[in-house]
């Protein structure tokens, strides 16, 4: 083997597919990606509903900028589907966030609340 077939003809840069600047600014977004994620998460716990909006920004910027992301969320996604359908409504092009939140209040309203005290279907029922 000679020096000369050890020697690319493509440049460094791009056989590793992407630019220096690129790279840094990949691994920029998906950490802002994962720090909203984060805050997300705990603005979701406090009242108010800032987590959704917070958390669906950060989703959309990680899975943009890390494949290993992807992965993570379309696993996440075949192990959890009932828990990952509204994540995956919020992430669509015209996200239906009014459907969203009735079916997060519906739901939280079934597991907190006896069935007596429970308002939002009548609620609902009422203004048909």
């Amino acid at each position: 083997m000679s020096a000369a077939s050890l020697r690319t003809t493509v440049p460094l840069h791009a056989a590793n597919g992407l630019s220096f600047g690129r790279r840094v600014g990949r691994w920029l977004l998906a950490g802002v990606g994962y720090g909203l994620i984060a805050l997300g998460a705990v603005f979701a716990v406090l009242p108010g509903h800032l987590g959704a909006p917070v958390l669906a920004v950060g989703l959309v910027l990680s899975l943009r900028s890390s494949r290993r992301a992807r992965r993570t969320f379309i696993d996440l996604q075949r192990r959890h589907p009932r828990l990952l359908f509204p994540v995956r409504r919020l992430l669509r092009r015209e996200p239906e966030v009014a459907a969203v939140a009735w079916q997060a209040l519906l739901r939280f309203e079934r597991q907190l609340l006896p069935a007596r005290w429970r308002f939002a279907v009548k609620t609902r029922r009422r203004w048909k």
